[in-house]
């Protein structure tokens, strides 16, 4: 990325409904931000590009996905480590 990425245009994606993040990025590209990226992990991922596909078909056409992301990150837990998929889903104005 030749910019920066600043938390302000980060949408993290958990467990709530998939209309607050919806309403998230979308009240982003209204404040004038270029550029939101969604992130996500594990079972999440299916809710961000839910989130992906709601905005750019029902509410700003305009927007196009720029960049998609994928990693795995090592998660401490009780039964010692796990390997967690990521995603991070760069939406913006289309070219």
């Amino acid at each position: 990325m030749a910019e920066e990425e600043s938390n302000e245009n980060v949408v993290f994606i958990g467990n709530k409904p998939v209309m607050n993040y919806v309403l998230a990025v979308i009240t982003q590209i209204n404040e004038g931000v270029g550029e939101v990226v969604l992130k996500a992990r594990g079972r999440a991922i299916s809710r961000a590009v839910d989130v992906a596909e709601i905005v750019r078909n029902r509410f700003l056409q305009d927007l196009a996905i720029q960049n998609i992301e994928t990693g795995t990150e090592e998660i401490e837990g009780e039964s010692g480590t796990s390997n967690v998929s990521t995603i991070a889903i760069s939406l913006g104005k289309g070219a």
